[in-house]
């Protein structure tokens, strides 16, 4: 018998992948990977983007659940929230080589 992915879970599963398809939403989830946490604006300086972008791109991902942050004195750190997400990542990756 073949397993059925109920409605819900589809309609998730669809919008993380919206949400992981962009370029530079993709590099920051590489970023994190490499470093595990990172503030705001070692993010911005190792891109080489403006902050008001990375901001956004940040918020975007957290909303999804993919990462999450913790303030400490005026600086937001990241980290991945969504472990399991980065399996995916990697299977991407490697799709895009072949």
């Amino acid at each position: 018998m073949k397993r059925r992915i109920k409605a819900d879970q589809l309609e998730r599963m669809s919008e993380l992948l919206k949400c992981i398809a962009h370029p530079l939403r993709l590099e920051i989830i590489e970023l994190l990977e490499e470093y595990q946490r990172l503030c705001v604006s070692d993010i911005v300086e190792k891109l080489n983007v403006e902050q008001s972008v990375i901001s956004h791109h940040l918020t975007k991902l957290k909303d999804k659940g993919i990462l999450k942050s913790s303030r400490e004195g005026k600086n937001v750190y990241y980290e991945i929230a969504m472990h399991d997400l980065l399996a995916l990542f990697n299977c991407i990756e490697h799709c895009a080589v072949a």
